[in-house]
């Protein structure tokens, strides 16, 4: 491989981390920013979570779409059109006069966001042979989206803290206006080969209104009430249009998931292993900040600063992911992470009492931050096993699809947790009654990383083999083939 071929790919790969970082630091980015949004712009505190709602759903919904659009119409198409969404929508959000305004541009957000998503993993996975050359790619990709969730929360202390709340949404115009100009210039135009088979529109359709139905049900539900009218209409459009899709694609002469990605052990298995994960280890976050907050006080910067230790763990964890599943094999890189994780969950859950210190829960952090980091890569490098570079985008968004229910599902499950108890109470007893219930959420979260153990038991168990140096590919042209239904 030339050398200039080599600082090519180099820089492409530090393009699309940079992208995955934007992207993923934006789920957490506002999290410790609400207080003061819910104050200026008058939500309530029930409907104060709608802003962080806002973006999961529509990142979930429309992640199978954005995913089969970079197979059909073009990586780099779909990759630029997400970045200027995403960066339209944030300008709008740091404007927002209202909280009905707020709330479109989150949802904007988030629909950018289901673009740029599988179409980062996407490019790794065409530009990068499988193997040993694909998992240090995925591992530096993994790295920056994993840190992307707990840098989240960091920035948007700081952010928040020195600028207003508006700062958390303006900062993504720069970062993601600079990632299209880089784009621009180090990822050539999609060829005509790239674009290729029909669209299944209704395929598309059935899935993104029936994935966005079913998860707005699921995180809504704590607010409206799971016997609610729109909750009950909304799961059940959901689950209807879902069946819809297994019917539509069966008759599909294009369908949306072509058949010979659901034969992929590997692929299912990560979808489901990405279900899980968000479910638990990305729920932390959002409860280690609400613990911090509001059973000791922290303030936003004070928050920041405490995801500092768990962040640094997290990207040397992505980081070193690819060298282990290189040498040991998927699953048993994952059922180390997972148990080491599981470990740190069950220490933390123990230690988050109304009077314990951030110092007691150092040894917990570490051990769930270590599991968060190389769980995170791996899952996507099971993912990306043996499928063809015509379905890296399906692939990518049928994984990433499963994170983003799964962080749904995660978050109205460990909520309910979480609220026990605590109706009624006020002052101190509230304080205590808080701690307890975020105590027992996570080690909710603890048992679901030990479950998620037994899900990775398909995955196959031999070591990824060494690549060989392949003929040199084209980064914006793979070899594709013709599509079909089959």
């Amino acid at each position: 491989m030339s050398p200039t071929r080599v600082n090519l790919q180099t820089a492409t790969l530090a393009l699309l981390a940079f992208a995955m970082l934007i992207v993923s630091l934006d789920q957490y980015i506002v999290v410790v920013a609400l207080p003061e949004i819910g104050r200026e712009l008058g939500y309530s505190p029930q409907s104060l979570q709608a802003v962080i709602s806002a973006y999961a759903v529509a990142s979930a919904g429309f992640l199978l779409l954005g995913g089969r659009a970079a197979d059909l119409v073009g990586r780099r198409r779909v990759f630029l059109f997400g970045l200027v969404l995403y960066g339209g929508a944030s300008l709008a959000g740091g404007l927002a006069p209202t909280p009905e305004v707020l709330l479109v541009a989150r949802a904007v957000q988030g629909f950018g966001g289901a673009f740029v998503y599988p179409a980062t993993l996407a490019l790794v996975n065409v530009t990068f042979a499988e193997g040993r050359e694909r998992n240090r790619a995925l591992a530096v990709w993994g790295s920056a989206g994993a840190a992307g969730l707990v840098i989240g929360v960091l920035l948007g202390g700081l952010l928040t803290y020195a600028l207003g709340w508006e700062a958390v949404f303006f900062v993504n115009v720069p970062l993601a206006g600079t990632a299209v100009l880089l784009t621009l210039w180090l990822i050539p135009p999609d060829s005509h080969r790239e674009t290729h088979g029909k669209f299944d529109l209704p395929g598309a359709l059935s899935a993104t209104l029936g994935v966005t139905l079913v998860v707005f049900a699921l995180i809504q539900g704590p607010n409206f009430g799971w016997g609610s009218p729109v909750i009950l209409i909304s799961a059940a459009a959901g689950l209807v249009l879902l069946g819809a899709l297994v019917i539509i694609e069966r008759r599909s002469r294009y369908p949306l998931v072509p058949p010979r990605l659901l034969t992929n052990r590997s692929l299912d298995t990560a979808a489901a292993i990405a279900f899980l994960f968000m479910a638990t280890f990305g729920s932390v976050l959002y409860f280690l900040s609400l613990y911090l907050q509001d059973v000791h006080g922290y303030d936003a910067l004070e928050t920041g600063v405490g995801f500092l230790l768990p962040t640094g763990i997290v990207v040397a964890g992505s980081a070193l992911a690819g060298r282990v599943t290189t040498r040991f094999g998927v699953r048993p890189t994952l059922v180390a992470a997972l148990s080491i994780g599981a470990i740190g969950a069950l220490a933390l859950g123990l230690t988050m009492s109304h009077d314990s210190t951030y110092v007691t829960l150092i040894p917990g952090l570490i051990a769930l931050s270590i599991g968060d980091g190389i769980v995170f890569t791996t899952m996507f490098i099971a993912a990306g096993t043996g499928v063809a570079d015509r379905d890296q985008g399906i692939a990518s968004g049928i994984a990433s699809t499963g994170a983003g229910i799964g962080a749904a599902v995660g978050l109205a499950v460990l909520v309910l947790v979480a609220n026990a108890g605590t109706e009624g109470l006020g002052g101190e007893a509230l304080r205590i009654a808080r701690a307890d219930g975020l105590s027992t959420a996570v080690l909710v979260v603890a048992a679901g990383i030990a479950l998620t153990v037994l899900v990775t038991l398909p995955l196959a168990v031999g070591r990824s083999s060494p690549t060989k140096i392949p003929c040199p590919r084209r980064l914006a042209a793979p070899t594709s083939q013709k599509p079909d239904g089959g």
